[in-house]
């Protein structure tokens, strides 16, 4: 037995007594109370902690440390019982001999006394720990570096107590290693809630990372320009009512093309109503959220072509079209969402005059194509019928031919020297919707029906094809199914990452005097999300159509005759987003309007189809090229490649152009391996880059107006 000291000196038999044991084990427990609410300790444990130091100090009752430290482990086992959370359960069954000596050391327990000074100071401390953890914890949320900074501590704080109650229990009680059980399970929490505070931050974070610098800019770029995008079409109507009318006529025919034909390769599962709805609902999202309102989405046959190929598959494999549609739709729509925000738009610079050229041509040969295929259907049909009477060809034949020279003649009026400024401007205008509607309404004279000339087919009420629901079950396939359909979504989003991004670049190029600025990551987020909606609800998607976009900035600007060039310029361009809501809007309203679309007569549709194929090959020196190699050389301008580079090298240069623009159309008629076409076009970035240069100089490419992108 120790003898008794005075409390003047400190005898070094202290260390080892049982007193010492019992303060360090209750000012341990003290300790994680205040600064460690989150651990979780159970109670029979740190009941049977605190009595065995309340018997040690019981048999100690002149020692002043017993009776201050007995009093603590009383404090201590109060707060506990009032504290502890409800959700505390016993953890371990304890033994019976130790059942026995309970009863021993709560009787032990009642002789301590209460120590009032180290209790107050205790509460006090208490508080001041926890309003330090409230701070923390705001300090965390404000600074990403902060809340990982405090992370890190708390774990070294976690860490640093149950090394030292590993330390202070020597003695090999079993409660007490329990105890370090609690401890550990209650740290892991500690981290657990930590993480999960400091979700916001994370995401915060990853927004910063991923929000490039580029797609900043674009915002930046055209957000002041927002409101004047809406207002200048309201202060223009006389430019924009007329372009409103043609470019409706200009819409609604590759919407009623593609729907018919998607009817016939999809056995019915999505057709012409399907096509207008789309059309109509992603133009309108893209004329309010997009970056350059003067480019249009529309169907394309690209597009149209890969989900041919996925609805072969899903047949071939017998499983539902529209889940893995929407689900690909889906994918696609996150991929491209994820690259817009992250600024890839710009490699498109990459992608230099040499690729654009060869894809401008391959859109207006493919409007030609579609046009004159569907006068040689007819054709067909009639000798099918009868051989010797081939009235109704020749009669469609007329109708396209009389739509596209009268469009082309009307459009160029304003060049003309007949009547004043304003009539040549009105005429211009509004000939081509005045030609739509001249012809049409001749197909509905009593006289003229005998001609039997087909009208275009759509229902005859607002229907979706099979008479599905509006919303795909995106359920219906299994979860694995869902994974994998993110494969070919990665070739959709390389076909609409180059599609939308060379026909937004040939809307923003500087022979068209935009003067808002581009903004294509802020396109392709719009795209990604339209791209998503269209996804669930079924409807076909929608992609940046160069054809159309190349019309409305034609529509919409203010051309002059140069009198040295003897050519039409544009003065400027009207830069509205309210063409291209109304347009879509009317387009969409179309589904309601069916009857008085069958009235259309498909030639007309095949005359409008001409028209836009040839005028997107308006401005193309690719094909500026190939009429001036039969021109005389001294009746061309100074600063025409065959002048500048002579007449070898500019045929070789744009002989290589034609032999892709044949090998891009082969490769397209080829629906089996369509869904690989931006391969194709990433061959053509190839060629410019390393096949070209091994040909011509730099001095070379900037004579044919291609320079090498720095």
């Amino acid at each position: 037995m120790p003898q008794r000291h005075d409390g003047n000196t400190r005898p070094s038999s202290l260390r080892t007594s049982p007193s010492v044991i019992c303060a360090c084990v209750v000012l341990l427990f003290v300790d994680l109370t205040i600064a460690f609410p989150t651990v979780r300790l159970s109670s029979r444990t740190t009941n049977s902690c605190f009595n065995s130091c309340n018997s040690i100090c019981s048999e100690r009752e002149n020692h002043s440390l017993c009776d201050g430290f007995g009093g603590v482990g009383r404090h201590t086992q109060q707060f506990w019982k009032t504290k502890r959370p409800s959700s505390l359960a016993p953890l371990h069954a304890k033994s019976k001999s130790y059942s026995d000596s309970q009863d021993e050391f709560q009787r032990s327990l009642l002789a301590a006394k209460i120590a009032n000074d180290i209790k107050g100071t205790a509460v006090k401390e208490e508080s001041h720990r926890q309003e330090r953890a409230e701070k923390q914890i705001v300090e965390e949320k404000e600074k990403l570096e902060a809340a990982v900074k405090e992370v890190q501590e708390a774990a070294q704080n976690v860490t640093q107590s149950a090394k030292t109650l590993g330390g202070a229990v020597i003695s090999n009680s079993t409660e007490v290693k329990e105890a370090v059980v609690d401890v550990s399970q209650s740290a892991k929490s500690l981290g657990g809630a930590v993480i999960f505070n400091g979700l916001g931050i994370i995401t915060r974070f990853l927004t910063t990372l991923l929000g490039s610098e580029e797609f900043r800019k674009d915002i930046l770029r055209r957000k002041p320009h927002y409101l004047s995008d809406w207002t200048d079409g309201f202060k223009r109507k006389r430019q924009v009512i007329p372009a409103v009318l043609f470019l409706y006529f200009a819409c609604l025919a590759p919407a009623v093309s593609f729907g018919t034909i998607a009817s016939e390769i999809t056995n019915g599962s999505i057709g012409v109503v399907e096509f207008l709805l789309g059309s109509g609902m992603a133009g309108v999202m893209y004329s309010i959220f997009s970056g350059q309102p003067m480019a249009f989405l529309a169907p394309t046959g690209l597009t149209l072509a890969f989900t041919s190929g996925l609805f072969r598959f899903c047949s071939l494999r017998q499983m539902s079209f529209f889940p893995v549609y929407a689900w690909v739709g889906i994918w696609t729509s996150f991929f491209m969402t994820l690259l817009g925000v992250a600024g890839s738009s710009k490699a498109i610079r990459y992608c230099t005059r040499f690729t654009d050229e060869v894809f401008n041509g391959l859109l207006s040969v493919n409007f030609i194509y579609e046009a004159v295929s569907s006068l040689r259907r007819n054709f067909m049909i009639a000798h099918m019928n009868d051989p010797m009477n081939l009235t109704m060809p020749f009669v469609a034949l007329s109708m396209a031919l009389g739509t596209f020279l009268s469009t082309m003649k009307v459009v160029k009026f304003e060049a003309t020297k007949f009547f004043n400024t304003k009539i040549r401007t009105q005429i211009k205008n509004f000939g081509p919707v005045t030609v739509i509607l001249t012809f049409t309404l001749l197909n509905l004279l009593p006289w003229f029906k005998k001609f039997h000339v087909p009208t275009l087919i759509v229902p005859d009420t607002f229907q979706l094809a099979g008479g599905r629901s509006f919303l795909v079950g995106l359920k219906d396939i299994p979860t694995n199914y869902r994974m994998l359909c993110a494969f070919p979504a990665i070739l959709l989003t390389a076909l609409f990452f180059m599609d939308q991004n060379i026909s937004v670049r040939l809307v923003n190029s500087p022979d068209n005097k935009l003067k808002k600025g581009p903004a294509y990551n802020v396109d392709l987020v719009a795209l990604g999300v339209i791209t998503g909606v269209l996804s669930i609800f079924g409807l076909p998607w929608m992609c940046g159509a160069t054809v159309q976009s190349m019309n409305h900035v034609r529509a919409m600007s203010e051309t002059r005759l140069n009198p040295e060039t003897n050519e039409i310029e544009i003065e400027r361009v009207t830069e509205t987003r309210l063409t291209g809501f109304i347009i879509h809007a009317m387009l969409a309203s179309t589904v309601m309007l069916l009857p008085l679309i069958k009235t259309i007569p498909i030639p007309v549709v095949s005359g409008v189809f001409l028209f836009l194929g040839r005028k997107l090959m308006t401005g193309n020196s690719f094909l500026q090229r190939i009429t001036d190699a039969f021109a005389e050389r001294r009746r061309l301008p100074d600063n025409n490649p065959l002048n500048l580079l002579g007449r070898k090298k500019t045929l070789i240069y744009t002989g290589v152009q034609v032999l892709c623009l044949l090998g891009l159309f082969g490769f397209k008629q080829i629906s089996s391996i369509t869904i690989f076409f931006p391969a194709m076009i990433g061959v053509l970035m190839s060629i410019r880059a390393f096949a070209l240069p091994k040909i011509f100089s730099e001095d070379d490419f900037v004579a044919l107006g291609d320079p090498t992108p720095v």
